[in-house]
């Protein structure tokens, strides 16, 4: 006798919801003695369409652009791509302070080092 039973297959990964495409923008990073600047090119993007994430030494970024019933007149969004981006951050880095703006599609994040890492002047007594 068979005791043989048909059981469906299941996929183990997480079931995706929505999958869009997605490209890594643009991005710059400049230094200075106080911050790390990261400046990405996000064209379309609204700032409820954007996510910031820091996690585990990872800074990562995801923007959606707008649907078409947002974009202006005689512009359509549809069929562009998303973005995603992220970072390893460097360590002497205030994960506190870190802070971002988005302004006509350019996200700047500011990453401020830590007082101990910043160049400072010793005085010199007179002997």
């Amino acid at each position: 006798m068979s005791t043989e039973r048909n059981l469906t297959r299941r996929d183990p990964s997480a079931e995706k919801l929505e999958q869009r495409p997605a490209m890594a923008p643009f991005v710059d990073i400049y230094e200075n003695a106080d911050q790390i600047l990261v400046v990405a090119d996000l064209p379309g993007v609204v700032q409820d369409g954007l996510k910031l994430h820091l996690e585990k030494g990872e800074l990562s970024f995801e923007a959606r652009r707008g649907d078409a019933a947002e974009a202006g007149p005689g512009q359509s969004m549809s069929g562009l791509p998303d973005y995603r981006r992220s970072f390893l951050v460097p360590q002497g880095v205030d994960h506190e302070k870190i802070s971002a703006e988005l302004k006509d599609g350019l996200l700047r994040i500011h990453l401020p080092k830590v007082a101990a890492l910043k160049p400072r002047q010793i005085p010199i007594r007179g002997g």
